[in-house]
């Protein structure tokens, strides 16, 4: 199944189909310049762990391309690129995907500093474009592998928005309805709407309607009753960091899931590439949580909703404790408990 490109390189500039307007209508940014990407990446136009390593993977290239026409020596070319890069990473502290990906470039970087400029950019961009094949062909690895877990016309829930929109194409969470609905299981997705951003209804409920999958938007606090009535056979979601022992960091609200998923005895499973796992913090209370605008939370989509003296507490994500993961899914299989075990021998 063809899903929907949000990411495109096109005429030495990047192409972003623009969340924000989504699902009323489908927007593209044409980012120019590495800073442009920059703010892109700031007001969530681009968003999701994988999308934005990857994006920040072209946002280098951008970056070279403007130190070519801006730079006076090779050193003076290389240092702007290193100082676009540290931009780039200051841009969200949460997902280890941004990190991961900049390395990946600065190591291309640091092997070709004594080469032509020219040379610098076509390699810069050689690993970029490598990174976006890399992620949709992981995606359908993990579609695949998840789809092990999906019984024939279960209902899925769902949180945040872990798609097509979140990475180079195809999806983690959604890799996995992807990959059920493909195999003719009968599916059905429940879909959080996603407080305070709504990214489930916005964008993961369009993804779903865009290719006919069939699903039902709830607002995240029916999401307990609804196990209750016993309308959820599996949740799965995506993450932004996932930690040594299993630990997982996720959208706002994906913790709340996990424990009653446990209450309710539903398996709950993480979808995400292993780049996602950072094995270098050992559990989740080591993850910087991101903390946005406090306006997000008092406004709903430019409509005041509470009053202007009220205190608000506004993190981006939570931590899932790995005792509330069934398993993760990655492009290499399942990973069950004990995570530190599993992932480690990964990783060895």
């Amino acid at each position: 199944m063809n899903s929907v490109k949000a990411i495109k390189w096109e005429n030495e500039s990047l192409v972003l189909l623009d969340c924000r307007a989504l699902p009323i209508k489908e927007e593209y940014i044409q980012c120019k310049d590495y800073k442009a990407l920059i703010d892109a990446i700031n007001c969530l136009a681009v968003r999701g762990a994988p999308a934005i390593g990857i994006a920040a993977a072209y946002g280098v290239v951008l970056a070279a391309q403007e130190a070519e026409r801006k730079a006076d020596s090779r050193e003076a070319y290389v240092d702007f690129i290193k100082k676009a890069m540290q931009e780039l990473a200051a841009t969200r502290p949460t997902a280890v995907n941004l990190f991961w990906a900049l390395t990946r470039l600065k190591k291309i970087l640091d092997d070709a500093a004594g080469c032509p400029v020219k040379e610098i950019r076509e390699r810069l961009l050689k690993e970029a474009e490598a990174m976006f094949e890399e992620d949709i062909e992981c995606n359908r690895k993990i579609g695949e592998f998840g789809n092990e877990v999906v019984p024939q016309g279960a209902n899925i829930l769902t949180h945040c928005n872990a798609g097509a929109l979140a990475t180079a194409a195809y999806g983690t969470a959604l890799g996995v309805v992807r990959a059920a609905h493909d195999a003719k299981k009968e599916i059905h997705v429940f879909a959080d709407e996603t407080r305070p951003l709504l990214q489930g209804a916005r964008l993961t409920a369009w993804e779903l309607t865009h290719e006919k999958i069939p699903c039902t938007l709830i607002t995240d606090s029916m999401a307990g009753y609804v196990m209750k009535l016993g309308k959820v056979d599996l949740v799965i979601t995506g993450a932004d960091r996932i930690t040594l022992n299993g630990d997982t960091a996720n959208k706002i609200g994906t913790y709340s899931l996990a424990v009653l998923a446990k209450e309710h005895g539903i398996p709950f499973y993480i979808a995400a590439p292993l780049s996602t796992i950072d094995i270098t913090l050992k559990h989740g209370d080591e993850i910087e949580i991101e903390e946005r605008d406090k306006q997000e939370v008092k406004y709903f989509f430019g409509v005041q909703t509470a009053p202007d003296s009220v205190n608000t507490f506004n993190p981006a994500f939570d931590v899932t404790p790995n005792e509330y993961i069934t398993g993760i899914i990655t492009e290499k299989g399942i990973l069950k408990p004990p995570f530190e075990e599993s992932i480690g021998n990964l990783f060895e």
